[in-house]
């Protein structure tokens, strides 16, 4: 593709793009998601010229065999764009080049309002030869793009929608009406508000009639559901909502909201269901064209740049240009918004325009602060300006806690059995009576006592008569009768219950009403009479709770057990949880764990919340008050465990003794007295509120004023209360059921929009842990100062707080809605780091601090979802991804604009978002070490670094595998005690299965991963790196198969070719036999064990990064595919299975397999236990040991050469006939038997049966010997210790032998197990700063010209090994070592680092058979643990230092191509690199 762009003085430039024909239209869908709301294409013509228009752009092209095209753009004038007209969609520079004509609506109508019509319709027409030249001359006058229209005829486009209802935003209302059959009219309303409401009303109508509805983003697209509803409404199909018309009388009605401003129209049809009858408009849907919500600034023209920066920022183009003119009209200038977008001022230009600081910091102290809901339907005035944010060390974040040893689970295991009343000893009695099917259970309280009544279902077939189903003693009444209650003793006679059976017949009666009586009382369920259903809820099954492994299983087996207990109401559940904190404490994390599992399957309402009990709200408080103190002081004392005391802390709430929780209490009396509303809704609330306030009063009250700001829509009302979980089912399920809608008087509703207002800052004081607004009053402090309500009661600031935060959090305050995030997130990053320090101190107002810190952390959660909430739900595609690149490369064409702005804002992004998780995060160095390297490529990038893409992927990559580790974690600790404690409670096994899932997206790292997996793709593309990585480019021919680990199907045998998707795969694995294909996403480093493996073998192995493509393959599951890589790509097709047998000999011609003549040779023992290099031979030792001494003296003098000695092939089984270790061989035989009869889970206890060997005196004296006379360091003169320790690592690589992939890769080519034999190569460990593996010939593409090398920071375990992340590769042309190009930064988090110690490596003579590898296959052992190191890749030379990087990496493959020189064939060298200088540790032929 060539551009040319010749601007010269004029507006108008041409852009030429030369490509093959077949690809235009692609290419022009790929523009028209980057660029354009809409692209007509018509068909070419061989003999006419066809031109096409969109938005301002025209392209023109000759003929179908030309293969080129060119675009002719003309510019307006950006300060002229205000006075244009509309072209196709909404323009982007708003010149018309063709006309639009519209067509009359063909429906019946009654009524003249000409805004009513159908929708315009563009006329797409072809032109003779000679338009090219037209276009080529149109040109602007005054303020319109004239285009001349010579021949333009015959239309060859429509796309029509009909019945359309127009809107005009300067009308508050349109109306019209439609005649669906004769005697049935419909009338549509269209109210205009801050939320479009479209009415509609049927005269006339029958009953079933629905609303069949959906609503259009784009008249191109599907329907969209939109989240908000009227009652009633269902899904239909997944691709349509269906709302019942609400009857009265003769007519119907139905209100539809819609409060989604991306949607432009609402389409529907009429259906009657009990006749399966459609209602149309001319065979057509009804089409409600929706007012726009954009308020236009006169005046102002907002510069195209800005807007497209705006568009990336919020990934979605059609809400761009809006938010800059609201930031317009809230008094932001062009300069300001500029400043903001593109970071180039600092200063703000700007004020708040509303209310000084000062006025809203009073309005804070007397409580006056409005909630989300009541802001975002006012208008407000934000301030522009940016925070200046402090310059901190990103280390003091630090949070690396060395666990601390608690008691153990077991410890405190027992219990005293709890006491059961009479009444549930007899209600257990009856339970666990296997022939009673018990179908419901209710518990009534009785002033000090309790009411139990039990339904049962009868055991006998129908009983007599009902005059018959009375019970012994009963007498008949008019209405009904009498029964008397009988006295049985449950365990002695001082335990007595009075009891009642009464038999029903089946299916005749659902309930029954009763009243009990005694003496002369009647006693009645407050006020009213009992009543128990027949038939009660289904009941989940109830899965085995298993034997609670991984859990705090005494524990949880407490907190099931005293669940019924806790169900009586929140003051028992906060209460029993507050008695629990001290064993939770002392058993530890998996203790803590319990708790938060309990806590939030409470908070999801997955347990009861409230069961016939009252309780005083100020009961509730002061129990929850108890509890958030027990966990504020395990904050301070056990920092460790901080991360999961924040996590039930916001499942809590704050609480508060005394005064809060009665405020509940007394101020909806105040709210009753002062409004006139003391019946009806508000009455039963009331009631409710008294009998047992929950957090679900807090939705309530929510509702109450959106129903009253809302012109008191009762549609409201109920959106809110259903979209936070509350239903009218749930509203009846009260103890203190809430029957009525509200109703109140219009002259009522300021006095009510305030009192509620201010009573919902109360129940947010208690109920809401992560509410910000009421967080932050509770610790900048309040005085209640409203009509009538508590005046005097106080909350005192807490004291201590940094100079300067309450202004900071003011500023958070301001911002809270913006929908530019950026400004607030600065803002409450800025404020959580201030907080931070605080957090880390006692303080008897500590967990004020904590709620404050977690609704800062929630808010910025809330607000990057905000910002990108269209592109969550969307799955990443790859052309949207590639045409969102060709906007940004077209645009900085364009506008002059540098794309690379657009990289910085969105890594920017990510830096604010991992900054929060940091903040919220324990053990966070490797998250501080990814945002260093954020810091890192942001560097890179405004420096012009041209590896600042390749740099940004490795920190992404490691970015992404820090997220997944911290969800492993969270599975690993949460899911186990989720598992059996949802068992134990009999909840619902889908609940419970999701419980981690949902616990992760509820936290601070959801956001960012979705973030991070959007800009993976474009890095990629930005990097040149393409969508794969592929490690073994061999064709392959196979079914596909779709497996979660490679490791899981190593050992399996496929009898049919098979291609293997793997969701994982580590490193370490062995290819199943049968495999010919392994695809996978994740990555392992292309030199890892599997890697080769996959060589050798001729498997095709491959790196996926395009998550569509992954999806389509695991969707051809069990299909043929045959692929064709080439070294960086791979292309699949399915083929047919009659074609399978030839495609087969195609593909692999070369049969693959070991030679027929290889097998292995047994060596004997030499008569030593100890040589030294000069006397290595193939008949003591292996190719490993042979080739280092090969390599001492012969390689240059800059490549060192580490002092070896050997314990020769025959050492292990001479110490094995030792008769000091006759039990041992005896022991060894019996297992080996058993291994041979194929039972493979020996192989760990012969691994085990090992290390009890006992070394031979003689063994220890000779390895001394040489060893010392070899000038390396005997283990021994350091102690006993040292000895056993060096004793067990020369064990272990002996052990080796019989480790799984070993076993079973000798067992897969036929060779005799017994006949391997291990020789022990001795070293002395290098500390090395790096580590490196090289392959002298390009194992990707074959390239023998080529270098290809490995590197990672530390020992080389971590890049041979099963460690996550990249090592950095790099290849060098032989011809060019001084020029490495390095391919890709290492993303590793970990490495291994070990002080002046002995390495013991394996050395057995089954490793480099010609024809087979067996290199990696045994265990390399050091003497002393190797240290694990988070590592800081930000200030790593190797990394930021391009002359070190050269040095290091030239070396590196100097030393290949000389070692290489030296054997005449490739190798597979590995390395160190310690102070600048390179060690060989070994080498041997590249297979």
């Amino acid at each position: 593709m060539s551009i040319s762009i010749n601007t010269r003085t004029s507006i108008a430039f041409k852009i030429s793009i030369r490509l093959p024909t077949s690809f235009f239209p692609q290419f022009l869908k790929l523009l028209s998601t980057a660029l354009f709301t809409k692209i007509i294409l018509p068909p070419l013509s061989s003999t006419s010229i066809t031109h096409l228009s969109f938005r301002d752009i025209h392209c023109a092209y000759p003929n179908k065999s030309d293969r080129s095209f060119c675009w002719i753009v003309t510019l307006n004038r950006l300060k002229e764009e205000r006075n244009m007209s509309n072209s196709v969609g909404h323009s982007l520079l708003r010149g018309p080049v063709l006309q639009h004509q519209s067509q009359k609506n063909s429906c019946s109508c009654i009524g003249g309002n000409t805004l009513f019509q159908a929708q315009a319709t563009s006329l797409i027409r072809k032109s003779s030869s000679s338009a090219l030249s037209s276009i080529l001359s149109s040109d602007f006058r005054g303020h319109r793009l004239t285009l001349r229209r010579s021949g333009l005829r015959n239309p060859v486009f429509s796309d029509v929608v009909q019945a359309v209802l127009a809107t005009d935003p300067a009308s508050e209302q349109l109306r019209q009406k439609f005649i669906l059959e004769e005697d049935i009219e419909m009338q549509v309303d269209v109210k205009i508000s801050s939320i479009p409401m479209v009415e509609i009303q049927l005269t006339n109508s029958r009953d079933h009639l629905y609303l069949h509805w959906g609503g259009l983003r784009n008249v191109k697209e599907k329907w969209v559901l939109p989240n908000r509803r009227p009652e009633g409404t269902k899904v239909y199909k997944e691709r349509a909502l269906r709302t019942p018309f609400i009857k009265s009388g003769s007519s119907s009605s139905l209100k539809v909201e819609i409060d989604d401003p991306s949607i432009q129209a609402l389409e529907f049809l009429i259906v009657d269901e009990a006749k399966n009858k459609w209602y149309k408009n001319n065979g057509q849907n009804f089409h409600v064209k929706l007012p726009s919500r954009e308020t236009p600034v006169s005046n102002v023209v907002i510069p195209e740049d800005l807007v497209q920066i705006q568009a990336f920022l919020r990934w979605e183009k059609k809400a761009a240009r809006a938010e800059l003119y609201e930031d317009i009209s809230r008094g932001s200038s062009i300069e300001d918004i500029r400043a903001r977008l593109t970071k180039k001022d600092d200063k703000s230009s700007k004020k708040d325009t509303g209310t000084s600081n000062d006025d809203k910091q009073k309005k804070i102290t007397k409580g006056e602060i409005k909630t989300k809901v009541q802001k975002h339907q006012e208008t407000r005035s934000y301030s522009t300006q940016s925070i200046q944010r402090k310059k901190r060390d990103l280390m003091q974040l630090l949070n690396k806690h060395i666990p601390v040893s608690v008691k153990s689970v077991e410890e405190k295991s027992s219990m005293t059995p709890k006491s059961f009343s009479a009444l549930e000893l007899y209600s257990k009695l009856i339970e666990e009576q296997s022939d009673i099917n018990i179908l419901n259970k209710k518990t009534y309280r009785v002033a000090d006592d309790e009411l139990l009544v039990l339904v049962t279902k009868a055991s006998s077939k129908i009983r007599a008569p009902p005059e018959n189903l009375l019970p012994q003693g009963s007498s008949s009444l008019a209405t009904c009768a009498d029964s008397p209650f009988s006295t049985i003793s449950i365990d002695g006679s001082a335990n007595k219950i009075q009891s009642l059976e009464i038999e029903i017949e089946e299916g005749d009666y659902v309930g029954m009403p009763f009243v009990t009586f005694s003496g002369n009382n009647w006693i009645k369920n407050n006020g009213s009479d009992f009543y128990i259903e027949f038939v009660g809820p289904k009941k989940a099954i109830k899965k085995d709770a298993g034997d609670g492994k991984g859990t705090a299983k005494a524990l949880l087996d407490k907190i099931a057990g005293l669940e019924s207990e806790a169900q009586k109401s929140f003051m028992h559940r906060f209460n029993i949880a507050a008695d629990l904190m001290e064993e939770a404490t002392d058993t530890g994390e998996l203790g803590l764990s319990g708790i938060l599992v309990w806590m939030r399957f409470m908070a999801t309402r997955q347990l009861i919340w409230n069961k016939n009990y009252n309780v005083k709200p100020r009961e509730i408080s002061r129990a929850q008050d108890r509890l958030t103190d027990l966990l504020q002081n395990v904050y301070v004392n056990y920092p460790q465990y901080n991360e999961l005391l924040r996590m039930i802390m916001s499942t809590v709430g704050r609480g508060g003794e005394g005064d809060v929780g009665q405020r509940i209490r007394d101020e909806i009396l105040v709210i009753q007295r002062n409004n006139d509303c003391a019946g009806g809704m508000m009455e039963e609330w009331h009631q409710k509120l008294h009998n047992n306030t929950s957090p679900d009063d807090v939705v309530i009250c929510q509702a109450l004023i959106d129903y009253i700001k809302n012109d008191f829509d009762m549609s409201v009302y109920w959106n809110t209360l259903n979209t936070n979980g509350i239903t009218k089912e749930r509203l009846l399920s009260y103890d203190r059921a809430i029957h009525h809608e509200p109703s109140f008087r219009r002259d009522q509703k300021e006095s009510l929009l305030r009192d509620l207002g201010s009573y919902l800052r109360t129940l947010k004081a208690v109920h809401s842990g992560a509410d910000l607004e009421s967080a932050i009053s509770n610790c900048m402090g309040y005085k209640s100062e409203g009509q009538g309500f508590m005046v005097g009661v106080n909350i005192n600031p807490v004291s201590g707080l940094p100079s300067g935060f309450p202004e900071l959090l003011q500023f958070v305050l301001n911002h809270v809605e913006d929908r530019n995030v950026e400004t607030l997130l600065e803002g409450l990053l800025e404020a959580r780091e201030e907080l931070r320090p605080l957090l880390s101190k006692p303080n008897d107002r500590l967990k004020d601090l904590l709620f404050l810190d977690i609704a800062l952390d929630s808010t910025v959660r809330t607000a990057i979802e905000r910002s990108y909430e269209e592109l969550s739900n969307a799955k990443p595609e790859v052309n949207h991804i590639l045409a969102r690149l060709i906007s940004s490369f077209a645009l900085s064409v364009l506008f002059n604009l540098d794309h690379n702005v657009l990289f910085q804002k969105v890594m920017y992004l990510i830096t604010l978002l991992l900054e929060n998780l940091i903040l919220s995060s324990d053990n966070n160095e490797d998250l501080i070490y990814c945002l260093k390297g954020w810091n890192q490529a942001l560097s890179m990038l405004e420096t012009g670094d041209g590896s600042w893409a390749l740099f940004a992927k490795s920190v992404l990559d490691r970015t992404r595998l820090a997220l997944a580790t911290k969800g492993e974690l969270y599975h690993q600790i949460l899911q186990p005690s989720a598992e059996y404690l949802g068992a134990r409670l009999g909840l619902d096994q889908w609940a419970v299965s999701i419980f981690t899932e949902e616990m992760i997206r509820a936290g601070s790292a959801a956001s960012l991963s979705s973030l991070v997996n959007r800009l993976d793709p474009i890095l990629r593309n930005v990097a040149n790196l393409g969508s794969w990585q592929v490690i073994s480019p061999i064709e392959a021919v196979g079914y596909i198969v779709v497996v979660d680990e490679l490791l899981s199907v190593q050992n399996k045998s496929y009898e049919s070719p098979t291609i293997l998707v793997a969701k994982s795969v580590r490193g370490e694995e062995e290819i199943p036999d049968g495999t010919v294909a392994v695809i996978t996403p994740d990555m392992p480093d292309v030199l890892s064990h599997v890697s080769v493996r996959a060589r050798n073998s001729k498997v095709c192995f491959a790196t996926c990064f395009d998550p569509n493509i992954l999806d389509d393959l695991r969707a051809k599951q069990g299909k043929l595919l045959k692929l064709k890589p080439t070294s960086a790509d791979i292309t699949y097709t399915e083929v047919k299975e009659g074609d399978l047998n030839s495609l087969k000999q195609s593909s692999n011609s070369e049969e693959v397999g070991l030679p027929s003549n290889i097998k292995l040779v047994k060596k004997e023992f030499c008569g030593k236990f100890a040589v030294s290099a000069e006397e290595f031979t193939s008949e003591m030792v292996g190719a490993k040991s042979s080739n280092i001494a090969y390599l001492k003296g012969k390689v240059p003098s800059w490549v060192g050469i580490p002092t070896s000695v050997a314990l020769p092939f025959g050492s292990f089984e001479k110490v094995l006939s030792d008769v000091k270790n006759k039990g041992v061989s005896e022991k060894m035989k019996i297992l080996k038997k058993k291994l041979e009869a194929g039972d493979f889970e020996v192989l760990e206890e012969i691994r085990k049966t090992v290390l009890d060997l006992v070394p031979p005196p003689q063994l220890v004296e000779e390895l001394k010997n040489k060893m010392k006379s070899s000038g390396m360091p005997w283990p021994g003169d350091e102690g006993e210790k040292r000895w056993e320790q060096a004793w067990t690592a020369i064990k272990k690589v002996w052990a080796s032998k019989w480790n799984e992939r070993a076993y079973f890769s000798t067992r897969k080519v036929k060779l005799d197990h017994d006949l391997l034999c291990m020789a022990v190569l001795v070293q002395e460990i290098i500390n090395a700063d790096y580590a490196f593996v090289i392959h002298t010939t390009n194992p990707s593409s074959g390239d023998p010209s080529e270098i290809y090398a490995e590197v990672v920071k530390g020992l080389g375990e971590t890049l041979v090994g099963a460690y996550p992340g990249r090592a950095l590769s790099f290849i060098s042309k032989k011809d060019k070592l001084d020029s490495p190009k390095v391919l890709g930064y290492p993303s590793k988090p970990i490495g291994l680092f070990i002080k002046r110690s002995i390495i013991f490596r394996s050395d057995s003579n089954g490793e480099d058979l010609e024809g087979y590898a067996g290199a990696g296959l045994y265990d390399s052992v050091p003497m002393d643990e190797e240290e694990k190191v988070v590592l800081d890749y930000s200030s790593d030379p190797l990394m930021v230092d391009g002359n070190f990087q050269k040095s290091i990496l030239s070396s590196i493959a100097r030393a290949g191509d000389a070692i290489e020189k030296l054997y005449g064939s490739p190798q597979d060298i590995e390395g160190v690199v310690r102070d600048g200088k390179i060690y060989v540790v070994q080498t041997r032929p590249q297979m």
